[in-house]
C-alpha cells in the first residue's frame, strides 16, 4: 500500500490575490451601499418630497434641513474616502490619527444602527411598536425611506468594518499580538488604571439613565421624547446602555489584566467600540436634540443634554487611555523589532 504525503502548504504569497480580490469586492459594497443616501439627500436639498408625506415636520424647516442633508452628503460620501484608503497602496502612509479618527467616528455611528435596527425589526415582528414620528399625528417619513437607509448603513459598517480589520492587521497586528498576563506593566500603567476606574464609575450615570429609560422611566426625559415612546425606543436605550457598558468593561480589563489568559484583540475591540458608540451618539443626539427647538415639547431638558455631555466625556476619554496604550507599546515594541 502506497502512502501518499499531504499536499505542500500554499505559499503565503498565494493568499495575497485571493485577499486583493476580497479588498475590491467589499471596497464595490461599501461605495455602492452610500449611493442610495445621498441619492435621496441630493434629492430633498432639490426639493423633492420622495419619502416625505404631507404634514411632516420635516417641511417646516427648509433652511436647516437643507443644511443638516448637505452636511449629511459629506458624511456618507467619506466613507467612499476611507474605503479608497483602506484598499489603495497610499492609504498606508497616510499618518495613523488621519485614519484611525474617521475611522472611530464611523465606528461610532454604524454600531448602534447595526445593532439597534435588526433588534426592532425582531420585535416588530414579535408584535411591538416601533412606528417612528414626530408630532402627535403627524408623519415623519415613509416607512421604506427607514429600510433603504438602514439596510445601507448595516451593508455599510460591514464592508467598511471587515476592510478596516484587513487593514490594521496588516499594518498594526503587531500591536495587540498575545495575551493580557503577557503585557508588562509600562511607565503608564497607574494612569492607565486611574483613568479607567473614573471613566467607568462616570459611565454609570449615562449607563443607569438609559437603563432605566429601556425599562420605561420617564425621568428626566421631555414631553416629546415621552409621547414617542415605543418598544422599538425601549430597544434602542437598552442597546446604549449595553455600549456604555462594553466600554468600561473594555477599558478596565486592559487596565487591571492580572493573569488573564484573554487576547489583548478581546479588550482593545471592546473599547473601541464601546467608547465610539457612546461618545459618537452621545454628540449625534446633543446635535438632533436642538433642531426642534422650536417646540417647547421637544427641547431637551437638563437632564438630557448632561447625559449626552457624560456620554461624549466617557467615550473619548476610554479613546484617549486607548491610544496611549497602543502609543507605549509600539514603542516598546520598535526598539526590539525594527521592521515592525
Amino acid at each position: 500500500m502506497t502512502r501518499t504525503s499531504p499536499p505542500p502548504a500554499p505559499a503565503p504569497e498565494a493568499a495575497a490575490p485571493a485577499t486583493d480580490r476580497l479588498r475590491t469586492a467589499l471596497r464595490t459594497v461599501a461605495i455602492a451601499s452610500c449611493l442610495p443616501y445621498i441619492a435621496l439627500k441630493a434629492a430633498w436639498i432639490s426639493g423633492s418630497h420622495l419619502g416625505i408625506p404631507a404634514g411632516s415636520s420635516l417641511l417646516d424647516h427648509h433652511a436647516t434641513m437643507a443644511v443638516a442633508n448637505g452636511a449629511s452628503i459629506l458624511m456618507d460620501s467619506a466613507v467612499v474616502v476611507i474605503a479608497l484608503l483602506l484598499t489603495q497602496a497610499w492609504g498606508r502612509r497616510v499618518p495613523a490619527w488621519l485614519l484611525a479618527l474617521p475611522m472611530w467616528v464611523a465606528t461610532g455611528l454604524l454600531l448602534p444602527i447595526m445593532t439597534g435596527y435588526p433588534l426592532q425589526l425582531l420585535v416588530q415582528a414579535l408584535g411591538g411598536k416601533t412606528v417612528n414620528k414626530g408630532d402627535v399625528g403627524r408623519p415623519f417619513l415613509d416607512e421604506w425611506v427607514f429600510g433603504v437607509v438602514y439596510t445601507g448603513f448595516i451593508i455599510q459598517g460591514l464592508a467598511l468594518g471587515t476592510l478596516f480589520a484587513l487593514y490594521a492587521r496588516d499594518r498594526w497586528g503587531h500591536l495587540w499580538q498575545g495575551t493580557l498576563r503577557e503585557l508588562p506593566d509600562g511607565p503608564t500603567a497607574p494612569a492607565l488604571r486611574a483613568g479607567a476606574v473614573a471613566a467607568s464609575l462616570i459611565a454609570l450615570v449615562p449607563g443607569t439613565l438609559h437603563l432605566l429609560w429601556a425599562a420605561g422611566s420617564t425621568a428626566g426625559l421631555n414631553e416629546g421624547r415621552i409621547r414617542e415612546r415605543t418598544s422599538g425606543s425601549a430597544v434602542l436605550e437598552a442597546v446604549f446602555a449595553l455600549f456604555v457598558v462594553v466600554t468600561a468593561a473594555g477599558i478596565l480589563l486592559l487596565a487591571f489584566r492580572r493573569d488573564s489568559a484573554l487576547p489583548l484583540r478581546v479588550p482593545l475591540a471592546l473599547a473601541w467600540g464601546g467608547s465610539a458608540a457612546t461618545a459618537c451618539w452621545g454628540g449625534w443626539m446633543s446635535i438632533a436634540s436642538l433642531s426642534d427647538i422650536d417646540d417647547i415639547a421637544d427641547q431637551p431638558t437638563a437632564t438630557m443634554v448632561l447625559i449626552y455631555a457624560v456620554q461624549m466625556l466617557v467615550g473619548t476619554l476610554v479613546m484617549t487611555l486607548g491610544a496611549y496604550f497602543l502609543a507605549e507599546r509600539s514603542a516598546a515594541i520598535r526598539p526590539a523589532s525594527p521592521g515592525a
